[in-house]
């Protein structure tokens, strides 16, 4: 049960990593290299507490990682995603079993485009079509707290229990 304690302990950590990066997107369109090195530094600590082999659980994550920023710089390049964005999704490659994190980049596509839509029309009705930026943190940390809630609903209710 402790090795569990310290898996919530972590989930957690990264749930209010993500809340931050969330708030600074908003405030300032901004997702801090601090924050993103914080969240990939934890990984490792996450794969220990875990019990993930470096062969070929560990390997795995760092592939998806990989693959994930190589992709996303592609739309980096393309300025299509900003960078910090695309520092906090291969940070979070890192925490996420490859399904996991496929089933994030889906539910933060759509949570984008609905951030995208509203953002658009807020503008538009305040006739600031040129100053729209949209705070796509907001997204990745909407769809990374989805896809770790069944972890943290589990850290809730042993905390509850215990």
């Amino acid at each position: 049960m402790q090795e569990n304690t310290f898996v919530y302990a972590l989930v957690g950590a990264l749930a209010i990593a993500l809340l931050v990066a969330a708030f600074t997107d908003i405030r300032r369109r901004q997702i801090d290299n601090w924050l993103n090195a914080a969240v990939a530094l934890g990984a490792p600590l996450y794969w220990w507490a875990s019990g993930l082999s470096l062969w070929p659980e560990v390997a795995l994550q760092l592939g998806v990682a990989a693959l994930a920023f190589f992709a996303l710089a592609g739309l980096f390049a393309m300025k299509m995603m900003g960078g910090g964005d695309v520092k906090l999704l291969t940070a979070l490659a890192l925490w996420l079993p490859a399904m996991l994190f496929l089933k994030l980049l889906v539910i933060m596509a759509i949570a984008g485009g609905v951030l995208t839509v509203v953002l658009a029309m807020w503008h538009t009705a305040l006739r600031r079509k040129d100053k729209l930026k949209i705070p796509y943190g907001v997204a990745i940390a909407g769809a990374g707290l989805w896809v770790l809630s069944p972890t943290l609903a589990a850290a809730l209710h042993a905390a509850s229990a215990g």
